[in-house]
């Protein structure tokens, strides 16, 4: 009886502790522990429903591959393209030759060829057509788990469950993807670059 009241009571008194919340940093450290070798990740940081991981992998810079010339693109992609050229500013009035390429959804794709690298460079871009596939086999459409996978070997599920805005950044922080999720699915993946060009 004595042991049976003791349990009870153990149990009550246990049932009132709050549970023990894992802090942002250490769901950080341990993810860290997870990522694929071939994608550097370098740092991780999570904020609110936000969670940012700093890579030094190519594909960060270079998200829909590296091309020669906006050509080569278009044509690996096998998909229907309306391209507008121009000139844009940027930074201190800068003028770079700008090539966008249009979806019918709006997607779009700011790039230009750097007269430094010899490739095509992302200025920016918004991407919501599911056709449309980054070098890493992310696309639009994807569920959470399955963006999550390209990046990580494993993760603990509750670990994701709150992120809303995945940010992929490169090591100096000028460029990068950020991949927006609504409920379990990725609506919208935004090329961000803030080089200064040529």
């Amino acid at each position: 009886m004595k042991k049976t009241f003791f349990l009870l009571a153990l149990l009550a008194a246990v049932a009132l502790v709050p549970a023990q919340e894992v802090s942002a940093r250490a769901k950080a450290m341990r993810m860290m522990t997870y990522s694929k070798p071939e994608y550097m990740i370098k740092d991780i940081k999570i904020l609110a429903d936000t969670m940012i991981v700093y890579s030094l992998a190519d594909f960060v810079i270079y998200p829909i591959g590296k091309w020669e010339n906006v050509e080569q693109y278009i044509t690996s992609t096998q998909l229907q393209w309306y391209r507008d050229v121009g000139y844009k500013n940027y930074y201190d009035s800068m003028s770079v030759s700008v090539n966008t390429l249009r979806r019918l959804d709006d997607s779009y794709l700011d790039m230009y060829r750097s007269i430094t690298t010899g490739r095509v460079e992302m200025i920016a871009g918004k991407i919501t057509d599911p056709e449309v596939v980054l070098d890493n086999g992310v696309h639009v459409g994807m569920s959470k788990d399955e963006v999550f996978k390209v990046l990580f070997k494993r993760f603990p599920k509750s670990y994701v469950a709150d992120v809303a805005v995945l940010k992929v950044i490169s090591g100096a922080g000028e460029v990068g993807q950020v991949y927006t999720f609504r409920g379990n699915k990725l609506r919208h993946i935004g090329i961000i670059s803030r080089y200064k060009y040529y």
